[in-house]
């Protein structure tokens, strides 16, 4: 498993074709659930380390996490978090891939026309975050929608690490469910596999910044179609085979 630097989550990439494979959602979403624990926690344990030299030659660093918006955000988020999560774990495994690779399709075709979610409302940004919240219960792909909204109110600087303390509280609700459901966490794979997600990791971080420095709407065009193809195959497979 390759975990994405692209703007967007990993599961957005990989969990389409992993589920052409196997059509439980329940088999893949623990492994990459730990891999985004482990990542997400590294980053801001080095950032933390950062501030810390920081503070200790004399500097007065900002919160590298802008932690009252999260909190307000997750009071939102919490509810329809939890519901996804629930539907997760008790809808049937191929009506939960149907809602995932729809989900995907959604994406694939905001790339295929440049148009990423943008808000610019309070209303808007609730339901950006009451659906992105459950699209993360259900799939662990709600990232495209919640970035939209937390853009709009956490600084530039804060944007990034934000993101990654709010996925591991997200990604947490849903290990702490899986647990109290008795779900097979997959450990003996969480091992192999790390090396390959860490190496993913370091190649989408890299990637990312290049993007951001080039002309990237062919790229996401091509992506969004090989993404949506995908998606109805997955959506063909559902209910037809």
């Amino acid at each position: 498993m390759v975990r994405s630097g692209l703007g967007f989550g990993g599961s957005v990439l990989s969990l389409p074709f992993m589920l052409l494979v196997d059509d439980r959602p329940l088999v893949y979403l623990p492994i990459i659930a730990v891999h985004l624990l482990f990542f997400a926690g590294l980053s801001l344990l080095q950032k933390q380390r950062e501030l810390r030299r920081q503070r200790r030659a004399g500097g007065d660093p900002a919160s590298h996490v802008d932690w009252g918006y999260l909190r307000s955000a997750l009071g939102i988020m919490i509810v329809p978090k939890l519901i996804g999560v629930l539907g997760l774990i008790t809808l049937p495994a191929h009506i939960m891939s149907a809602i995932i690779f729809t989900i995907v399709a959604l994406y694939a075709l905001s790339y295929i026309l440049n148009k990423p979610f943008t808000t610019n409302s309070p209303k808007v940004d609730a339901l950006f975050l009451i659906v992105g919240a459950y699209f993360s219960g259900t799939s662990l792909i709600g990232g495209p929608l919640l970035i939209a909204v937390f853009a709009s109110h956490v600084a530039r600087e804060q944007l990034r690490d934000t993101l990654f303390a709010l996925w591991i509280i997200l990604v947490s609700i849903k290990m702490m469910a899986f647990i109290y459901a008795g779900i097979d966490l997959q450990w003996s794979y969480h091992l192999w596999l790390l090396p390959c997600a860490g190496i993913g990791h370091i190649i989408g971080l890299r990637l990312h910044d290049r993007l951001l420095m080039t002309e990237s709407i062919l790229f996401y065009r091509l992506l969004g179609s090989v993404l949506l193809l995908v998606s109805l195959l997955g959506l063909l497979q559902s209910f037809v085979f």
